[in-house]
């Protein structure tokens, strides 16, 4: 084999490594963009199950007490204006906006849940209970999925940002993704008394 072969050959070889690792970054650009979409569609199933309790919540308020007006519109309304919201989560603008609208529902259920302590019989009120119980739950849920959408997005972040990963993912319009912040509307946790 003569020198020009074996120049050819070594060429083919490199460019074919080179092109068999930009799709491979491709594919793990992919692989990590799903994820995150995933450890977002698992907090908004929390934010769906807390949605769904807060019906249930009024429902026994109402029938319990004859209840403060003002608090139980509180509750419906910021249960309605969240549900209303689709967000794309590479928008931070919409990301902001969603996570406002999910502190006041969590304010306004704290105020709810704390004027009811001046109700006995629907504090000892079974199903108000477990519906107590229930939003307790789904909170901490929220929590953890909220955590767990982070730490999806930053490695996705973290992958989109270092070389050479960075030309693959502007080739194909890969965008940084947004966190779930704490801003400083949300700064104090709302106070939810059991």
């Amino acid at each position: 084999m003569n020198k020009k072969w074996i120049t050819l050959w070594v060429i083919a070889l490199v460019l074919i490594s080179i092109i068999g690792s930009f799709f491979g970054k491709y594919n793990i650009l992919v692989t990590m963009e799903e994820s995150v979409n995933t450890a977002w569609a698992q907090v908004e199933n929390q934010y769906q199950r807390r949605y769904d309790l807060i019906p249930n919540i009024v429902a026994s308020v109402k029938w319990e007490a004859n209840f403060e007006k003002s608090t139980l519109e509180a509750v419906v309304q910021a249960r309605a204006s969240a549900t209303k919201t689709t967000i794309n989560v590479n928008d931070a603008k919409e990301m902001a906006e969603f996570q406002k609208e999910q502190t006041w529902i969590s304010q306004a259920l704290s105020r709810l849940l704390m004027v009811t302590e001046n109700y006995p019989n629907l504090k000892a009120n079974q199903a108000f209970a477990d519906l107590r119980v229930s939003l307790e739950w789904t909170e901490n849920r929220i929590s953890t999925e909220r955590m767990r959408y982070n730490e999806e997005v930053q490695k996705f972040n973290v992958f989109t940002r270092t070389f050479p990963n960075n030309i693959v993912a502007s080739i194909f319009w890969f965008e940084k993704k947004s966190l779930f912040e704490n801003t400083n509307w949300a700064e104090v946790a709302p106070n939810v008394e059991f």
